[in-house]
């Protein structure tokens, strides 16, 4: 399952990044590593972008990078 996959109001924690060069970079510095914990917090009207928050701080990533990030869902207690 990819982070774009994820419903708006859910967790889930990143299990990989795909990607190659400068893109999977950009990702990892904006702090999207394996083992981090994130939430959905909106998506725009059309889908696109969609807003999340990861380490404190809310992100917003268009729907083709999120794409590139696969997750492993949480369930409301925060098991997967």
């Amino acid at each position: 399952m990819t982070l774009k996959d994820i419903r708006c109001g859910s967790a889930a924690t990143v299990i990989k990044l795909n990607g190659e060069g400068a893109l999977r970079r950009r990702i990892m510095d904006m702090g999207i590593t394996k083992g981090t914990k994130l939430s959905v917090v909106k998506v725009a009207p059309l889908g696109d972008p969609i807003e999340i928050s990861v380490r404190g701080y809310s992100l917003s990533l268009r729907k083709e990078d999120a794409a590139l990030i696969e997750v492993s869902a949480e369930n409301e207690d925060g098991d997967r």
